[in-house]
């Protein structure tokens, strides 16, 4: 009788087991697809980017050091891997649209150019979808970085070696503050 509880214990654990492995293997791939989803916004703001200059060129020709930076930091951005690195990056291109941007503004005839205005507002859209994947991704990185640190699933993470994966966070403390506008 001792043996049948014994084994009927054994079983028991064994499935408890197997279900926090496979919940830990799906928070994984939820964080792996929330990743994923920045990666294609991204890529749809790294294309948009050399259009942008190109329309910027004409009109900003003593600006040049502007558009380099932007060229730059788009290209840093592009290179990196790693989600702390990739934050850093992603927030100095951030800095270097900004700077384009508020530079833009000293040209009338740039700031009422179609082509301007439409790939000003095609980048605004994909900065926002960028902002909700990243949202997504430190959700499910939140969620997956909890159920590794709770008992029981934590016994089950250490044996089979799941780590703690990183937030996508801002590294600048100023892009943390609320922007200042005076009229």
């Amino acid at each position: 009788m001792v043996v049948w509880i014994i084994l009927i214990a054994a079983v028991v654990f064994l499935f408890i087991a197997i279900g926090l492995y496979n919940t830990l293997v799906r928070l994984r791939k939820r964080c792996d697809n929330g990743w994923a989803q920045i990666d294609v916004q991204l890529k749809r703001r790294y294309d948009l980017i050399p259009n942008l200059i190109e329309t910027v060129k004409g009109y900003m020709a003593h600006e040049k050091s502007v558009l380099e930076n932007v060229t730059k930091a788009r290209q840093q951005a592009i290179d990196v891997s790693g989600v702390k690195d990739q934050a850093k990056a992603e927030n100095m291109l951030t800095s270097t649209l900004r700077t384009l941007f508020a530079v833009s503004e000293n040209y009338p005839d740039l700031k009422a150019n179609t082509n301007m205005l439409a790939m000003q507002e095609e980048l605004v859209s994909t900065e926002n979808k960028i902002s909700f994947a990243r949202q997504h991704y430190n959700d499910c990185v939140m969620v997956y970085n909890t159920r590794t640190e709770t008992v029981p699933s934590n016994i089950v993470a250490s044996v089979f070696g799941f780590k703690q994966a990183d937030f996508f966070e801002l590294e600048d403390e100023a892009q943390r503050e609320a922007p200042k506008v005076s009229f």
